[in-house]
């Protein structure tokens, strides 16, 4: 079981190739072995809420929310740490903002 908020290493298919990496990315929800995901990029320029160095992540980063997909659990390498409350405060307000709920 895996909670909103934990960032992993996960295999990815990247959508413009059929290319599969392990890259960083943060769950949104699990169900029945499915895992929604937001992607992870260290690119700063990018679009997306911010991840820093002090806040676990690797290197500053952005979480990405035009990049949002489902995962095998299987495919989940590892478990790297868990977003503070007010980062998955500010996460689960921007997905909501983004839906227009």
């Amino acid at each position: 079981m895996y909670d909103f908020g934990t960032v992993i290493l996960a295999e990815i298919q990247f959508t413009d190739t059929s290319e599969i990496k392990t890259r960083p990315a943060v769950i949104l929800f699990e169900e029945h072995g499915n895992v929604v995901v937001a992607g992870i990029t260290s690119n700063t320029k990018m679009e997306g809420i911010s991840l820093l160095k002090k806040e676990g992540a690797i290197k500053d980063s952005i979480i990405k929310l035009n990049y949002i997909f489902t995962i095998s659990e299987k495919m989940i390498k590892k478990v790297l740490f868990s977003l503070s409350n007010e980062k998955k405060k500010i996460l689960s307000e921007e997905l909501i903002r983004k839906l227009k709920i």
